[in-house]
């Protein structure tokens, strides 16, 4: 090989490294907060269970005031979390739904294929089990619980097994999440809904479609967005509507476009690095170097996205903070309650079979009808052992089935779920573990 074939290969590897990077850094953010996340579930069963277990109840069912008069809000510390802190998590999901498409994996048809039918098998399949259990009675509302996967929780798992993992399996584990996310916005949005108050809601669709202008005109500050989210959030809390969809919809008229391209922002960096290394000769006064420093800082600012800003800056507040807060609030099940008998209930048996049965059955079966159609392809380097793992790793539902839980169940039935979904997630994590361990040697 020859110096030059040396070098276009090196520059090719480069531009890979820099491509795949983003890339890299959210699965390791992910897979970071999937261990926090186990902490604080563990931490919610010891309390729940523990000689202090009525202090877990009264702190999360203290109640709190935010507001004044009739703009007042004056709900339990459990629905603060749920209802407030969760719609940072959603407008977070919202953000990643919205990049994948344009810009990520699921902006070519042809790679989105496979986690769209592994997504589509994966919720409507567990859906269709749980129903199976129970049709009629008390239970028949839990249907979504089985559909969700656990992102943070799945990419923890698959950082564990080790660094022989093939980078295209966490992609793929990746944006088949993220579908299974969209697919569970969509449950709630419009089959966990009460009473809708239009008034609210036709507030709300204004702010949104201002907010909407504003970004086609070129507004590149995100304080408008995040000041009229919080009004927006409000409308939607007292609509009906579930308040986290707020947040999808926030994510959805976020900016997305870069005011300068790549190749100009590389020219005009090289010059000013020019011209500020002269600067060390003291040819220049100070002013001149600030005003060279501020044109750096605008190009830089002006080559990323607001909506890559946005996400990169909440993502370690979602997983470090919001998400295991979550996790502290609502994985406490008091055993002494129910016991492990009523994992053969039909609530029990429905989730339990959904998330294990049905996810693998789901994610494998139409992910393996898809490349037989010839309208999908697995990705380099990764086999159908990795894809059966991540179908038991989607089964690992967690955050996003006891948010559904939340809105499904109360009382007995909603303490029946939790330990359910404990229970089939562990068994899932423990077997798709193993499972990609092994692909994987």
């Amino acid at each position: 090989m020859n110096s030059t074939s040396r070098n276009n290969s090196s520059d090719e590897n480069k531009t890979i490294s820099l491509l795949m990077k983003p890339v890299q850094d959210f699965i390791r953010m992910e897979a970071s907060g999937g261990i926090l996340l186990l902490a604080a579930a563990t931490v919610a069963l010891l309390w729940a269970n523990s000689p202090w277990g009525a202090s877990y109840q009264s702190i999360f069912q203290t109640k709190m005031e935010v507001g004044y008069g009739n703009f007042g809000l004056n709900k339990p510390l459990i629905l603060w979390i749920n209802d407030g802190l969760m719609a940072i998590f959603f407008l977070l999901v919202g953000l990643e739904i919205k990049r994948e498409l344009l810009t990520g994996e699921l902006s070519n048809p042809k790679k989105a294929a496979l986690p769209i039918a592994a997504a589509l098998g994966g919720m409507i399949l567990p859906a269709g089990l749980y129903a199976i259990f129970n049709l009629s009675g008390d239970g028949a509302a839990g249907w979504g619980i089985p559909m969700a996967t656990d992102i943070a929780f799945a990419l923890g798992i698959l950082a564990l097994a080790g660094p022989r993992v093939p980078l295209a399996l966490k992609v793929f584990l990746t944006a088949f999440a993220i579908i299974d996310d969209l697919g569970a916005v969509l449950v709630i949005a419009f089959f966990y809904t009460s009473k809708l108050s239009v008034g609210y809601l036709l507030w709300a669709a204004g702010l949104l479609i201002f907010l909407g202008l504003i970004s086609k005109l070129g507004n590149r500050s995100l304080l408008p967005y995040l000041l009229l989210g919080i009004v927006i959030w409000y409308l939607f809390l007292k609509s009906g509507i579930h308040a986290t969809i707020a947040g999808v919809l926030l994510a959805a008229v976020i900016p997305h476009r870069k005011l300068i391209s790549d190749k100009k922002l590389s020219t005009e960096m090289s010059a000013l690095s020019k011209k500020y290394s002269l600067s060390k000769d003291d040819q220049f006064e100070d002013e001149e170097r600030e005003t060279i420093l501020h044109r750096l800082e605008v190009i830089t600012n002006h080559a990323q996205t607001p909506l890559l800003r946005l996400e990169h800056a909440l993502h370690p507040w979602v997983g470090f903070a919001v998400m295991p807060i979550f996790a502290l609030a609502n994985a406490g099940v008091n055993l002494s309650g129910i016991g492990f008998g009523s994992l053969f209930t039909p609530v029990g048996l429905g989730i339990v079979i959904g998330l294990i049965v049905g996810k693998q059955l789901g994610v494998l079966s139409f992910a393996w009808l898809a490349k037989k159609l010839n309208i999908a392809s697995l990705p380099e380097g990764v086999s159908w052992r990795h894809i059966y793992g991540a179908a038991v790793l989607g089964g690992v539902g967690f955050t996003m089935s006891l948010f559904i839980n939340g809105l499904a169940f109360e009382g007995q039935l909603n303490e029946v779920a939790k330990l359910a979904i404990l229970t089939a997630s562990a068994l899932n994590g423990i077997a798709g573990f193993l499972l990609i361990r092994s692909a994987s040697k």
